[in-house]
C-alpha cells in the first residue's frame, strides 16, 4: 500500500501540475473516441498500449474480456456498454484479448474453477468459445489450444455484442464499428481481427507523423 500512497504523492505534486489545464477541463464532461473492452489482468494497460491519455478510452475490465449476452435482469457489463454507446456516443468498440491469459486457461478447464464459483460462472459466457477449440484443436498441445482459444474468445465477445439494444440499433444506423484485438504481453504486438477473412493479423506499425 506504501507504494501506490507514494504513487498518488508523486502525481500530485509532479504529473497533476503539468496537465492542470487538462483535467480542469475533463472536469467537466468527456468525451473518449471508444469503449475498450478488455481483461482485468493487471499487466494490461489499455492507455499505455494504445497511446492514449485521460479522457480518450471508456474502458470495461473483467476476467476473460467477457461480454455477457444482453439480458434484460443483468447489468453490470451491460451497464458499461449502455452507458458508452447510447450516452457518450463513442463510434468504435474495441474487445481485446491477451497472450497467458488466466481467464481462458479457467474457459478451457472449467473443472477447476470448484474454489472459485463465481468466476466459473461468469466464464460460462466462453464456452461457445471453449467448444470451437476442443472441436478442432483438442488433440494439439494445451500451449495451442489456449491460444487459439483467446483469439476465439474475442470473436465470441463480439458477437454477444451485437445482442446489445444500444449496440445493434446503432450497427443498423452504420454509426459504429466493433473491433477485436489480441495483445502479447511478451512481444508487444496486437492482432486485429479481420471479418472478411476469420484471421487476426499484426496490426501495422504507426504513420511516421504519430507522435511518440
Amino acid at each position: 500500500m506504501d507504494k501506490i500512497r507514494d504513487g498518488v504523492a508523486v502525481f500530485q505534486r509532479q504529473v497533476f501540475p503539468k496537465r492542470r489545464a487538462l483535467f480542469e477541463r475533463l472536469a467537466k464532461s468527456q468525451q473518449p473516441i471508444a469503449l475498450f473492452i478488455t481483461c482485468a489482468d493487471s499487466r494490461i494497460v489499455p492507455s499505455l498500449i494504445t497511446h492514449t491519455g485521460p479522457g480518450e478510452l471508456f474502458v470495461e475490465r473483467n476476467p476473460g474480456n467477457i461480454v455477457p449476452i444482453y439480458s434484460e435482469e443483468s447489468v453490470g457489463v451491460s451497464a458499461s456498454i449502455e452507458y458508452a454507446i447510447e450516452a457518450l456516443n463513442v463510434p468504435d468498440v474495441i474487445v481485446c484479448g491477451h497472450s497467458d491469459c488466466g481467464a481462458v486457461k479457467a474457459i478451457l478447464h472449467p473443472e477447476k474453477m470448484q474454489n472459485i464459483p463465481a468466476v466459473g460462472r461468469w466464464l460460462l459466457f466462453g464456452s461457445g468459445a471453449r467448444r470451437w477449440v476442443q472441436e478442432r484443436y483438442g488433440s494439439r498441445p494445451e500451449s495451442e489450444q489456449v491460444m487459439h482459444l483467446t483469439h476465439r474468445n474475442v470473436i465470441e465477445q463480439m458477437d454477444h455484442l451485437r445482442t446489445h439494444p444500444s449496440v445493434a440499433t446503432r450497427l443498423e444506423r452504420g454509426e459504429i464499428a466493433i473491433h477485436g484485438w489480441v495483445y502479447s504481453i511478451e512481444s508487444g504486438t496486437v492482432e486485429s481481427y479481420n471479418p472478411q477473412t476469420g484471421e487476426f493479423s499484426p496490426w501495422p506499425e504507426a504513420s511516421p507523423s504519430f507522435g511518440i
